[in-house]
């Protein structure tokens, strides 16, 4: 199920910390996939950075779980209010005979026995929920610097698993989540139930996503969504195209003159169509009856699923990729003698990374080729004959190992230690 680009929402996180987080994270997923050791400095920083992210780990297992206590209390109101009515039916019928109070005494038990296994299934359902939230607080609370590299892991799979759900291969999805016991850390259950509206709409049904739309009428009311109204409109268009045409003025007058006083140029539009019929070749009704409009409501729900569980529309796969991308590209990058460790010097990246801005380099840094060190005052660069440059400390240790002798590990070319030059940089 691929969702489109959206910015990640981070709490009160400002826009500026949020892309540097995802940045920092990034870099590391996309250069090999897991964190790599640092000091326990750096680590630290690192950590703090990732825990920013993390605002829709929480929010999704949350919203589920409201959602389920609000289906449970409605579901609950509605049978107690039926049995209710039935007691007070029962004693004001002074006529009844004794087989009919019988009869009607054991309706209400079974209809509360009924209600006794549904406060149960609700109750089991609730638990499991909160269970859900519970585990990911302590998932997040045991994240620190010794085991930040598993951690890291950890959260590479549920990036993983969330990706795979988006693109509908569930079940990889799932394989994936049980083989790494982390199926209370990832939104399996979430996502089965947006596949069902979404097969749904693909089949051309409505019935599904109207469906829905009812269980969340109030939030969508909220965000003043106008997904119902869209698929209420397709409906009447499928029945105008199989010249339905007394139904559909029924359809129209039950379930869309309610609309008419917030969207009244569209039911306009919608309503001529049963003069134009559906082999019309005028454009501005053509289009209605053309099949993209499914796309166009499989993409509607999506956004709206998405915004009700305070989700990204986009992958949190790319979006870390992008970010990482965008933290590592620079000009250089580009370059026929670019380094093969950096991931842009692949072509599929260096694709990924076309659209993206470059990195923001306040200051230049220079790492030394051989010990991957940064070279700076405590350690210095030095340049070879050839014009290569090394940091001081690995030509230092190369040449005592090798009574003096410096190679250059890109060309072979071999010269003294007294040969190298020190460079500076202004």
């Amino acid at each position: 199920m691929e969702m489109e680009t959206d910015p990640l929402p981070n709490g009160n996180s400002s826009p500026s910390s949020t892309t540097a987080s995802a940045a920092s994270s990034a870099a590391s997923i996309t250069t090999s996939g897991s964190v790599s050791a640092a000091v326990p400095s750096s680590k630290l920083t690192h950590l703090a950075e990732s825990l920013k992210l993390e605002h829709q780990f929480l929010r999704v297992p949350f919203e589920h779980y409201k959602k389920t206590i609000r289906a449970n209390h409605r579901a609950v109101e509605k049978e107690v209010s039926a049995v209710i009515s039935g007691v007070a039916e029962a004693a004001d019928s002074a006529e009844l005979c004794r087989d009919d109070a019988v009869k009607q005494l054991n309706s209400l038990v079974s209809r509360l026995q009924g209600l006794k296994r549904k406060l149960e299934e609700g109750s089991k359902t609730e638990n499991l929920q909160a269970q859900r939230c519970r585990a990911r607080l302590d998932h997040l609370e045991a994240a620190d610097a010794e085991n930040l590299s598993e951690w890291s892991n950890t959260r590479l799979k549920r990036i993983l698993v969330d990706y795979m759900l988006r693109m509908s291969y569930y079940d990889t999805a799932i394989k994936l989540a049980e083989s790494s016991n982390i199926q209370d850390l990832v939104d399996i259950d979430v996502f089965f139930e947006a596949r069902r509206v979404i097969e749904a709409l693909q089949n051309k049904d409505v019935v599904p996503a109207l469906a829905w739309c009812a269980d969340n009428k109030s939030r969508l009311k909220k965000s003043k969504s106008k997904f119902e109204f869209q698929l209420r409109l397709q409906d009447f268009i499928e029945l105008v195209r199989a010249e339905n045409n007394m139904r559909a003025i029924t359809y129209a007058r039950k379930y869309l003159a309610p609309w008419g006083a917030t969207h009244m140029k569209e039911l306009q539009r919608v309503m001529a169509t049963l003069a134009f019929r559906s082999n019309t070749e005028c454009a501005t009704y053509k289009v209605l009856f053309e099949a993209k409009q499914w796309d166009f409501l499989v993409d509607q729900f999506k956004q709206e699923f998405c915004k009700l569980y305070g989700m990204t529309l986009e992958p949190l796969l790319n979006i870390y990729l992008q970010a990482g991308l965008s933290a590592l590209k620079t000009p250089f990058c580009y370059e026929d003698d670019c380094s093969k460790e950096d991931p842009l010097s692949q072509d599929h990246f260096r694709k990924l990374a076309s659209p993206l801005p470059f990195s923001k380099q306040h200051h230049s840094k220079l790492v030394c080729y051989i010990t991957k060190e940064l070279m700076d005052t405590e350690n210095p660069p030095l340049v070879l004959p050839n014009g290569y440059v090394y940091s001081t400390k690995a030509l230092e240790d190369m040449a005592r190992k090798n009574n003096g002798r410096i190679t250059c590990p890109r060309t072979g070319f071999v010269c003294n230690y007294t040969e190298v030059i020190k460079a500076y940089i202004s």
